[in-house]
């Protein structure tokens, strides 16, 4: 099936580090924003069964619940969107109040994912982010009173200044919120990120490479034993709160964008929404097609992005499926490769199924390259 993301470009705040496609907030323009949303989903409509619907921004909570309501109508009047689909609300903590979520719950929203970053006032001021660790500890709190049952929570590792006992006590934090799922992401800088310029300020640096692999891998080692499951590179979940949509990304599957900035892959096809709001607006309200750069696919590349994917997930890859499905031996052409990193404990090969090992998830992006 397939899965919708719609792309809410309002912040209400711009955090230093953030490189997202996102905007400050603006009444009028959202108004406008929302009405281009609904137009663009119903002008895709095929009645095509899906069964994920994903607000990411931004800060989708911005949104009002009536106007997430009525992006939920729009998805379910174009697609046949199933009874039980997982429909996401990205959240900040400062936006977070009990009746909020209970709106957003009544309006079909059953899933929210709370960006948390960290539980230390100081690292979260670091990052420029509007809420400290006792709003985020207490939008938790109201986001359960509000009966939301499927929560999930966004820390980031590898922070300016953050130490390994810093990150450990994150960690315990965050076990003791008992989200149903979490994300925990490494601090990625992007060139021209405000917050370099700030760390050269301030003096503040990064941890040793040594010791960010130590934090990641003591943190998983310590989420083990409270009960989850690392299913992905980044994600742990309890049993059966794995993150629907976002499988579909690492499952070669399909999926829809709509918004400003938004990506969709289809089939062979892939192509990207205008990322700028007032473009994407105006071409809506002109009857004009918001799709840029739409391209299809070579098999070579739906092979690569399958593999650079797929083998984010714990489960690991079934090489003969995937070389079947593409009609390529997957074995021949990779096979040589792979065997060196199995000898170095970075993946492991039990019959056809290929799978990282979490000292290989250290140096994903390296062994990716075999496959790109």
């Amino acid at each position: 099936m397939l899965g919708l993301y719609l792309h809410i470009p309002f912040c209400s705040h711009i955090c230093n580090y953030c490189n997202f496609n996102r905007g400050l907030l603006d009444a009028d323009v959202k108004r406008q924003y929302v009405d281009a949303l609904a137009n663009e989903i119903a002008g895709a409509g095929d009645g095509s069964p899906a069964d994920t619907i994903f607000f990411g921004g931004g800060t989708p909570s911005l949104l009002d619940p009536e106007e997430v309501g009525r992006l939920i109508g729009a998805c379910r009047a174009a697609f046949g969107v199933a009874a039980d689909a997982e429909v996401t609300l990205e959240t900040n903590p400062e936006t977070v109040t009990v009746e909020r979520m209970r709106a957003f719950a009544e309006a079909g929203v059953n899933r929210i994912s709370l960006g948390v970053q960290s539980l230390h006032d100081v690292e979260l001021a670091r990052l420029g982010r509007q809420h400290g660790a006792a709003r985020a500890r207490a939008a938790v709190a109201d986001i359960r009173r509000a009966g939301v049952d499927n929560l999930s929570l966004d820390l980031m590792l590898w922070l300016p200044q953050q130490t390994p006992a810093d990150w450990r006590a994150t960690v315990e934090g965050l076990i003791a919120l008992e989200p149903d799922h979490a994300s925990l992401y490494i601090l990625e800088l992007y060139p021209n990120a405000p917050l370099r310029e700030e760390m050269a300020r301030a003096k503040w640096s990064l941890a040793p490479d040594d010791d960010a692999a130590d934090m990641y891998l003591w943190g998983l080692e310590r989420l083990d034993a409270a009960g989850y499951v690392q299913y992905e590179i980044s994600n742990i979940a309890r049993a059966g709160r794995l993150a629907r949509h976002n499988l579909k990304y690492w499952q070669d599957g399909a999926w829809l964008g709509f918004g400003c900035g938004a990506h969709s892959t289809r089939g062979t096809w892939r192509w990207k929404n205008v990322a700028a709001t007032a473009d994407y607006i105006a071409r809506i309200a002109a009857g004009e097609s918001v799709h840029v750069e739409r391209r299809e696919r070579l098999v070579d590349e739906q092979i690569g992005d399958a593999l650079f994917t797929g083998l984010r997930l714990t489960e690991g890859l079934d090489f003969d499926r995937v070389g079947q499905r593409y009609g390529v031996d997957l074995w021949g052409r990779y096979g040589p490769a792979l065997q060196p990193l199995a000898s170095a404990r970075r993946l492991t090969i039990e019959g056809h199924t290929v799978r990282l090992t979490r000292d290989g998830m250290l140096v994903a992006n390296d062994i990716m390259q075999l496959f790109v």
